[in-house]
């Protein structure tokens, strides 16, 4: 059901899918919003009309084309269902089958009313078909057309076959002289044409040279003149005696009318400039619509720009909630805060290569309303206890309530080193410096830290007499009394 349009009910032609998320063929679509104000899909009403919402509405603009159902529906397997024919292959090919299968039912050309299997209709064209006769104009028979090839190879070639078989490809012709079409080279090879191929590359290039071949019969038109009009002066005898002397040199047939042949050409060339002219046309008309969608194309790109530069904003807002919601979990309203470090080794390689100088921990707050504080542990060392010991830092930071607290910062610090042993913790505590501007109220988000530069030495952190650091975690304990 899926590969089904849910109009026409045949297998989906350029599916597109609509926002209620069913699908049609673009044409079906297309003729449903023509022929229907504000259409609504078929489908929403036969399964739930009570559910029918704006998605339901139908409009070209408001589909999209589904490649992938599209890609399904090309590999699917298949066969010719036309009576005697074997083929079978896969659905993308099948249109290309059909447009050659030998067993098709196809009408005459000729527009003789018959219908015939492809494979036969060369036969009905020889021998059957009504309309494919000619009437010899010397003895007044009615021939079919391979009596009547075979009658003209017959006779003399004259030097206006050539150009009697080009006028016999776009008017009908009553003369004897028109020679056997090409197996395989294009109609337009009597007049200079070179072009060799199949049927189907054949036509290609006959739809695509039509300024070529235009070129070509004008040019043997002009040499027709250029050889008759000579003939015609440098025949002994003037009037009409020498011009038909001058004629019959040039073996043209009895009762070949030169001007009326001519005229003829003149026709063709017409005929021709028109296509050229109804070419050019359509190659406007393609590139007016190039350019229309080149303009729906640059607009649906500044749409994807908008779009994305909104992502980008959603991702900076999701991130920053993210943010908000890690500090919500982890923050502490009692003055009492345990940081776990992990990836303890690699974070002291960092600190040794200089590529991390130190880390910070999330924030916390000594009460509800109280001082908003955090932790800074350089796991080398710094200042004099660079690249001997850990240091350990106190940071007071910028509040939403400093305004409500007093100042300086006067509460004792107590740092705690834990032994995942439970055996000998490290334990170092201060009290403010008041007149230190690490514990004055902060102008900047964070004031100057202070604390331990020699909390402990590395030698000790490593020891494996010790737990400090254990499967490559350590924890670090502030107290705020």
């Amino acid at each position: 059901q899926k590969y089904l349009c849910s109009n026409c009910n045949n297998i989906l032609k350029k599916a597109l899918q609509t926002l209620c998320g069913h699908r049609y063929c673009s044409a079906c679509l297309a003729w449903i919003v023509r022929n229907n104000k504000n259409a609504i899909c078929q489908k929403c009403k036969e399964e739930d009309p009570s559910t029918l919402s704006e998605e339901s509405l139908l409009a070209e603009e408001r589909a999209f084309g589904d490649a992938a159902i599209n890609k399904e529906i090309s590999e699917l397997r298949v066969h010719c269902v036309t009576l005697g024919c074997s083929w079978s292959g896969i659905m993308k090919d099948f249109e290309e089958h059909q447009s050659l299968c030998e067993y098709a039912l196809i009408p005459c050309h000729t527009g003789c009313g018959q219908v015939v299997m492809r494979r036969k209709l060369a036969d009905h064209l020889e021998n059957g078909c009504a309309n494919n006769v000619m009437v010899c104009q010397q003895c007044q028979r009615s021939l079919s057309s391979t009596q009547y090839q075979k009658r003209s190879q017959r006779k003399r070639r004259t030097p206006f076959s050539g150009y009697l078989s080009i006028f016999s490809l776009f008017f009908t012709s009553q003369s004897h002289s028109m020679p056997s079409a090409n197996t395989d080279g294009c109609r337009f090879s009597e007049v200079g044409c070179s072009f060799r191929g199949s049927k189907e590359k054949r036509k290609e290039h006959e739809k695509a040279a039509v300024g070529a071949h235009m070129l070509l019969l004008l040019q043997h038109m002009r040499q027709l003149r250029g050889t008759l009009c000579p003939a015609a002066k440098a025949a002994p005898g003037t009037g009409r005696n020498g011009a038909a002397k001058s004629i019959s040199q040039l073996h043209i047939p009895a009762g070949l009318d030169l001007e009326n042949k001519l005229h003829v050409f003149e026709n063709i060339v017409a005929v021709l400039n028109k296509e050229v002219e109804s070419s050019n046309m359509e190659i406007m008309a393609f590139r007016r619509q190039s350019e229309l969608d080149q303009n729906i194309i640059r607009g649906l790109e500044l749409k994807i720009a908008e779009l994305h530069r909104c992502l980008t904003q959603k991702d900076a807002g999701l991130s920053s909630l993210h943010k908000s919601l890690l500090f919500s979990e982890q923050a502490s309203y009692d003055g009492i805060f345990l940081w776990k470090i992990t990836d303890v080794g690699r974070k002291l390689q960092d600190s040794v290569t200089g590529r991390t100088v130190g880390l910070c921990s999330p924030a916390f707050y000594t009460a509800k309303y109280g001082y908003k504080v955090c932790l800074r542990v350089y796991l080398n060392g710094d200042g004099t206890g660079k690249g001997t010991h850990m240091s350990l830092f106190f940071v007071v930071m910028k509040g939403d309530y400093d305004a409500l607290l007093p100042w300086p910062f006067r509460h004792k610090v107590t740092f705690m080193l834990l032994d995942q042993n439970n055996r000998e913790h490290v334990i170092d505590a201060f009290r403010p410096d008041l007149m230190s501007a690490s514990f004055q109220r902060p102008v900047n988000d964070m004031n100057v830290a202070s604390g331990c530069p020699m909390f402990l030495p590395l030698a000790k952190l490593q020891s494996p007499r010790h737990a400090y650091v254990k499967e490559d975690t350590l924890f670090l304990k502030c107290i705020i009394e």
